[in-house]
């Protein structure tokens, strides 16, 4: 009151005072959407060799129509591919282009009208920055520790089973695909070289 008094006594007319509210969104809710949307566009890879042997990972839908990238090293030649989403299997597939050097492969899906991600601007993505990984069933959480146009290091160790699939933001915004070393440390494909990739 003695702040405010003398100024309504001599303000010319009338005086209004607006309520604010800071609205504070838990980074918790945050993460949990993040992961709600990139969910909706991880592929489960399953593949047998002509020697037998089955290779599993994930892929990513990278267009609403279909068009899906995964690692070259899931779809060698001769060999028998399933593709799932939402643990259907995709009745019919194409395979359009093979990177064996970039590790890469586009595939286009019988399915349609299916859900993207965005993907992230590697000019905004800093050093010790939180990435996330979603594999077949679990989420890991870790930091960037390098980056530049060919690969995205991590902090983050898996097993094989989270190869292909997607690295992303606390904004659900997908930074690349996830490669595993032998050592099992997560290094990522980079989205600047799978948009180069496929054409985008």
């Amino acid at each position: 009151n003695q702040i405010f008094w003398p100024y309504f006594v001599e303000a010319p007319g009338p005086v209004y005072l607006t309520e604010t509210k800071e609205i504070i969104i838990q980074e918790n809710i945050a993460l949990k959407n993040a992961i709600e949307k990139v969910k909706k566009t991880a592929v489960r890879v399953k593949t047998q060799t002509k020697t037998g042997k089955v290779l599993e990972g994930s892929g990513l839908i990278v267009t609403s129509d279909g068009l899906m990238v995964t690692l070259a090293e899931f779809v060698p030649q001769d060999s028998n591919s399933s593709f799932f989403i939402d643990n259907r299997q995709v009745s019919s597939f194409q395979i359009l282009k093979k990177d064996l050097k970039e590790n890469l492969v586009l595939i286009k899906i019988s399915n349609s009208v299916l859900t993207t991600a965005s993907f992230a601007s590697l000019e905004k993505l800093k050093m010790g920055e939180r990435v996330f990984l979603l594999g077949m069933r679990m989420v890991n959480e870790g930091i960037v520790k390098s980056f530049d146009e060919n690969f995205i290091q991590t902090n983050m160790l898996e097993s094989g089973l989270s190869a292909g699939s997607p690295l992303f933001n606390i904004e659900g915004e997908v930074l690349g695909i996830n490669t595993i070393d032998s050592k099992g440390k997560v290094i990522a494909i980079p989205v600047s070289k799978i948009k180069q990739f496929i054409g985008m």
